[in-house]
């Protein structure tokens, strides 16, 4: 009976791991597909961020400011437009700043793109955008006139 009983234990086992196998077998599967679809998506992952790196690059440099609030609604800031207006006003730096009420070292500074002017800054270099030359020499000489009579 200890034959019978052994081989008949030894056939149980064998039929059981022979059930197991095919119920894992599925598992095996959907587990090596699901590696392979998350390697292929990390792959994926990657070429999009090498491609994406230089984008955010070059529009991080030519962001210009987010809409700003009542006074501003719709103005811009960017360091190449107000380089381009000084030049096309002629004015120096530190010409350019008295008219906006700051330093001509701010005025480099924005033009370097170092710092950003606050809003009410960008208003008055809004504001100024559709002044011609000769507009603008007339209020660099109020504005000199005017601090010469605060000084006396």
């Amino acid at each position: 009976m200890a034959n019978i009983a052994g081989v008949l234990r030894e056939e149980i086992l064998r039929l059981a791991r022979k059930e197991l196998r095919k119920q894992t077998n599925a598992f095996k599967r959907a587990s090596a597909q699901y590696r392979r679809d998350i390697a292929e998506l990390k792959r994926r992952i990657s070429d999009l961020q090498r491609r994406l790196a230089p984008i955010e690059k070059r529009t991080s440099r030519t962001e210009s400011a987010p809409a700003t609030e009542s006074g501003a609604d719709g103005v811009r800031f960017t360091a190449k437009g107000l380089r381009s207006q000084r030049k096309r006003l002629a004015l120096s730096a530190a010409d350019y700043g008295k008219l906006v009420g700051v330093t001509g070292q701010s005025i480099y500074s924005w033009e370097r793109e170092t710092s950003r002017p606050r809003k009410q800054q960008v208003i008055r270099i809004a504001s100024l955008r559709h002044l011609g030359k000769k507009e603008v020499r007339d209020r660099l000489e109020q504005l000199a006139g005017g601090s010469r009579r605060k000084s006396k």
